[in-house]
């Protein structure tokens, strides 16, 4: 296997391990390491051109979040496809989600709010048309916004590492909610509310994080 792409030292000339694990978690999402593939470290590490302490350091990162299996002394591979994991990787996403808003609506600037509602726009028109890959993209455009603006170093860490294995089942994703019209008017509801709030950022922020559309049904309520 070749797994061309340059690499970056660190000052005593080592590799980042985070840049492996970055490589590694690219090529399972975009297929140039297939689902049940086996996975040697060896083999990786002389593709890479880098030793084998990151690539393992890699693979049990990326045995912890799904995209690898590891059976000892047996193998290591590629995780199959799994639709009950696929599921429960959406549930997950969507509790984070209402957690990393809570945080990023009581921290974020106001420049960043506007961002935030921008998204929200999109999410209507995508939402309206019933587009779900654009609904996808623009709920994931907020997503990463919030995580960056949520203050909170071991959430935005968290999600960093999860991001290969949300990225890899995004394309399975679909509305929870299959009514396109009641769909869409929860999510102008929580633009709506933002909007109404302009009396005080605090009160915009409150309003927004208390909507329910889809991913967000369960934010706890700002006090």
């Amino acid at each position: 296997m070749t797994l061309e792409t340059p690499l970056t030292r660190d000052a005593d000339g080592a590799i980042l391990g985070d840049e492996v694990f970055a490589i590694l978690g690219e090529a399972i999402r975009d297929g140039r390491l297939a689902p049940g593939q086996r996975l040697r470290d060896v083999d990786l590490a002389e593709s890479l051109g880098v030793s084998r302490t990151p690539v393992r350091e890699a693979l049990q990162r990326l045995e912890l979040i799904g995209l690898v299996e590891v059976s000892a002394n047996r193998f290591t591979r590629v995780r199959s496809h799994d639709s009950s994991l696929v599921a429960e990787s959406h549930e997950y996403l969507a509790y984070s989600v209402g957690i990393g808003l809570r945080m990023s609506l009581a921290r974020c600037s106001d420049v960043d709010l506007e961002k935030q509602l921008d998204w929200a726009d999109a999410m209507i028109a995508a939402s309206s048309a019933d587009d779900h890959p654009a609904l996808m993209a623009a709920s994931t455009g907020l997503y990463s916004l919030v995580s960056q603006t949520s203050g909170n170093r071991v959430f935005l860490r968290v999600m960093q590492q999860a991001g290969p294995f949300f990225q890899l089942t995004a394309g399975s994703w679909r509305p929870r909610m299959a009514d396109v019209a009641r769909r869409t008017q929860l999510y102008r509801d929580l633009r709506d509310a933002s909007r109404s709030a302009t009396a005080s950022v605090p009160n915009a922020r409150c309003a927004f994080s208390t909507g329910s559309p889809e991913a967000w049904h369960r934010v706890p309520r700002c006090r």
